[in-house]
């Protein structure tokens, strides 16, 4: 069975830190490009960063840069975001996707993991 699942949501206090994980199950995320979205106002989603498979670019929103860092253990099958320095209005439910390349239709989407910044 095909399967994402994001893990690593929580609660914590502005300018904390959590990192997220997106594991898969029945393929190899090696081959894939994977994304992280969020919701946004006004958009069905926002792109939050994304990390290729060829040579491993990464890409990120210009309101995360600085702050998240994507990376990937394909040993593990898995891909992290570390999120550091956050802010309130990164609060939001957290989605990872793989799909062929990055900014492209993503083939399979996990459930989610929901992030709440707050005091």
């Amino acid at each position: 069975q095909v399967q994402l699942v994001e893990s690593g949501g929580g609660l914590v206090q502005p300018g904390g830190s959590l990192r997220l994980s997106c594991a898969a199950s029945g393929f190899t995320l090696d081959y894939y490009a994977i994304g992280w979205f969020r919701p946004a106002p006004g958009k069905e989603r926002e792109g939050v960063s994304c990390i290729s498979s060829s040579d491993g670019s990464t890409y990120y929103a210009d309101s995360v840069k600085g702050r998240f860092t994507i990376s990937r253990d394909n040993a593990k099958n898995t891909v992290y975001l570390q999120m550091n320095s956050l802010k309130p209005e990164d609060t939001a439910v957290y989605y990872c996707a793989a799909g062929p390349h990055c900014g492209y239709e993503y083939d399979y989407w996990g459930q989610g993991t929901q992030v709440t910044v707050s005091s």
